[in-house]
């Protein structure tokens, strides 16, 4: 079961500036029984730009999540997940965080601005593949979530 009609891959946004991470990221997914497509970009300022269609993201789609690390260069996770958050258009889009830190202040600080769940990147590759996997499972075959583009 997908949020998507038959057929229709389910959108993902990787908001990622570590290139291992992100290759990672991607690899786990193609290897996921969900039909997706992933798109990355490197920090907050390119994700909003996704996000709002602007400049050379005008033609890409809407994603149905967000993965969004939290240590990136020019706006950081913080600042984009507020964004994102804060704009009508675009506060019903689950947002994932997905980041090395597991400081307390970090994890408050992500919810209290509306992310959607928190998650530690482990350091090993395997336990990496099972926590893509896991976010995989749980966000695309158990959550509901809200048409897209609504």
């Amino acid at each position: 079961m997908t949020p998507k009609h038959y057929g229709e891959p389910v959108i993902l946004l990787l908001v990622e500036d570590n290139p291992a991470d992100a290759r990672l990221t991607q690899e786990a997914m193609k290897e996921s029984k969900i039909y997706n497509k992933m798109y990355h970009v490197v920090d907050g300022v390119e994700a909003m730009a996704f996000l709002r269609k602007q400049g050379e993201y005008a033609k890409m789609p809407r994603p149905d999540v967000i993965l969004l690390d939290l240590n990136m260069p020019r706006k950081d996770g913080r600042q984009t997940l507020a964004e994102i958050k804060e704009d009508d258009d675009l506060k019903r889009i689950p947002v994932v965080v997905l980041t090395v830190s597991d400081a307390e202040e970090d994890i408050i600080k992500s919810y209290n601005l509306y992310a959607n769940c928190f998650v530690t990147k482990p350091m090993d590759m395997d336990e990496f593949a099972k926590v893509v996997t896991g976010i995989e499972n749980f966000w695309f075959t158990i959550v509901k979530l809200p048409p897209n583009g609504k």
